[in-house]
């Protein structure tokens, strides 16, 4: 593999050793499951990297961090977390194939004439920064003798305690005309016509419709799409 020049090493974190915090979460209605992993996938996986200037890289063993929802890979004793700047889409071989909205790693949840909603899955962040907070030293490294098959830029370490268990909260965009918008009241009524606004409002008072809920979402995007 070449080496991947636009992809910076910037900082590092030292390898957990113990777990001093045991969080416990009380899950708010939004939360659609738990996990007990910081990655989407139990195990690393294949997948293929799309870059921003087009080329392509296909990485043996990859994942998705879920307090950030960007690209992961293991090397040696670290975990290292990809620079997404630079990052235009992720296709795990298997599964899902991801694009990178904010920096964040979208899937795909349905498309309607061109219109598309995507989905990022993400857990409660804050919860995690308190758990990390006494266990997490931060220090320089040098990383210029580190292999041309390294893609990345941040080490952190994955704790998969049982009984360490977070939230999956799911934040939605869409993908209107070409332009991407995060799923929300106020933003989509502010972007509409008027005629459109009216349909929205009626889907948004249907008895079933939640802005967490993928099928009402669809609704409401076939809705201000026709």
């Amino acid at each position: 593999m070449r080496l991947i020049d636009e992809l910076l090493i910037y900082t590092t974190m030292k390898k957990i050793i113990t777990l001093t915090l045991m969080l416990v979460i009380s899950v708010v209605a939004m939360a659609q499951r738990k996990t007990v992993s910081a990655t989407r996938y139990k195990e690393f996986r294949p997948s293929v990297i799309t870059f921003t200037d087009g080329h392509q890289s296909r990485q043996s063993l990859t994942n998705i961090f879920l307090k950030n929802s960007t690209l992961l890979f293991p090397r040696g004793e670290y975990t290292m977390e990809a620079n997404m700047d630079n990052i235009l889409a992720v296709d795990f071989e298997g599964d899902r194939s991801f694009i990178n909205i904010e920096n964040k790693l979208a899937y795909l949840v349905d498309s309607y004439k061109g219109n598309k909603l995507y989905c990022i899955e993400l857990f409660d962040q804050e919860a995690y920064e308190r758990n990390l907070k006494n266990n997490v030293n931060i220090s320089n490294l040098d990383l210029s003798s580190i292999n041309n098959d390294i893609i990345s830029t941040t080490t952190i370490d994955l704790n998969n305690e049982e009984d360490y268990k977070l939230p999956i909260f799911k934040h939605f965009y869409m993908s209107l005309n070409g332009e991407m918008v995060k799923v929300h009241e106020r933003t989509l009524l502010r972007m509409l016509p008027k005629e459109k606004r009216t349909m929205m409002k009626r889907i948004m008072a249907t008895p079933n419709f939640s802005w967490q809920r993928e099928e009402s979402l669809m609704q409401l995007l076939k809705a201000i799409t026709d």
